[in-house]
């Protein structure tokens, strides 16, 4: 008798598993078909999915719900963030980097690099934000900068150092605006979303259980932190960087500033570089690849005239200020 249901035990566990395990491959179907497609496309494909799972025995009537509400939730981060919601997740961004790093209380600089930052942004595909662009120095000898959702950029002392001209200011400034036009920080803070969706429904195939969605939809609303950090550590992908050189050359044309500006700053940057320092060698590719990708559209060199109105205004502030 005992030996009888021993059996019967493994055979309801084993079917419990084969469920628990289909309705885990079956969320990640749904998943798969957002990340190709879009948000009208995963609701169609989560009923008719769940529907097939019902009827295969694979999940219950219980489990489709969930997983038609967690569905729903995830679809919910790839809609398009409003202009006023964009500008909150950036002050959400600066807050933390500014937890790390200490503002450069000048005045007289913090002027000047916005009147750059508001000439780059006039030309820019994307002029204004919510909340308007606004550029701040950190006090700090690291070699970095930050772009955050909405328009707060911040450039260390350290970066502001690299540069010898105002025309490699604004390249610098201007870099950081277009990761703001193409909407880059929008894009990692979905991406991370993504990512703690697909791990906890990995977690799920292996535990064998599915959570209740609102454990998942939790994981969601505390990604915000997680993605500020995320980028101060790991800064923007590759591809992103390259496409906001891209996009800081145009500006620079645009406003008559010399784009070989560009390739000056990060040979300077190069030749600052330090292994295993945490600066823009963590947070960025490496100069010199920079530089070779530029080099694909623009036939530009470190080698620029310098207006003489321009190297006034910069190197006073560079006596003063830097």
């Amino acid at each position: 008798m005992e030996v009888c249901r021993s059996k019967m035990e493994v055979q309801m566990n084993k079917h419990k598993l084969i469920r628990n395990r289909g309705a885990s491959i079956l969320v990640l179907l749904i998943v798969l078909s957002l990340c190709l497609f879009s948000c009208e496309t995963v609701q169609p494909v989560a009923d008719v999915a769940t529907q097939i799972g019902v009827m295969s025995g694979k999940i219950d009537e219980q489990e489709a719900g969930n997983i038609k509400k967690t569905v729903d939730s995830l679809s919910k981060t790839f809609e398009d963030i409003t202009p006023e919601q964009e500008y909150y997740l950036g002050r959400s961004v600066a807050a933390n980097i500014l937890s790390q790093y200490k503002p450069y209380d000048n005045q007289q600089l913090t002027h000047y690099l916005n009147l750059i930052g508001k000439a780059c942004s006039l030309v820019s595909t994307r002029p204004e934000t919510f909340g308007g662009y606004h550029v701040l120095a950190l006090d700090s000898d690291e070699i970095n900068a930050f772009a955050a959702p909405g328009g707060l950029i911040f450039l260390t002392k350290g970066l502001l150092r690299c540069c010898k001209t105002e025309d490699e200011i604004a390249a610098v400034i201007a870099h950081e605006i277009a990761h703001v036009q193409f909407k880059h920080g929008l894009q990692a803070i979905r991406q991370e979303r993504v990512t703690h969706f697909l791990t906890a429904i990995l977690e799920e195939a292996l535990q064998d259980q599915l959570r209740d969605n609102k454990e998942l939809t939790d994981l969601f609303e505390g990604s915000i932190k997680d993605i500020t950090t995320t980028l101060i550590t790991n800064g923007y992908s590759q591809s992103q960087e390259f496409r906001a050189d891209q996009g800081a050359m145009v500006i620079l044309g645009k406003l008559g500033y010399s784009q070989g500006a560009l390739i000056s700053v990060l040979q300077s940057m190069r030749q600052r570089f330090t292994p295993d320092k945490h600066d823009f060698n963590k947070t960025h590719p490496k100069p010199e690849s920079r530089i070779a990708e530029i080099s694909k559209s623009y036939s530009v060199s470190g080698l620029y005239t310098i207006n003489s109105a321009r190297q006034k205004r910069f190197l006073e502030q560079a006596k003063n200020n830097l």
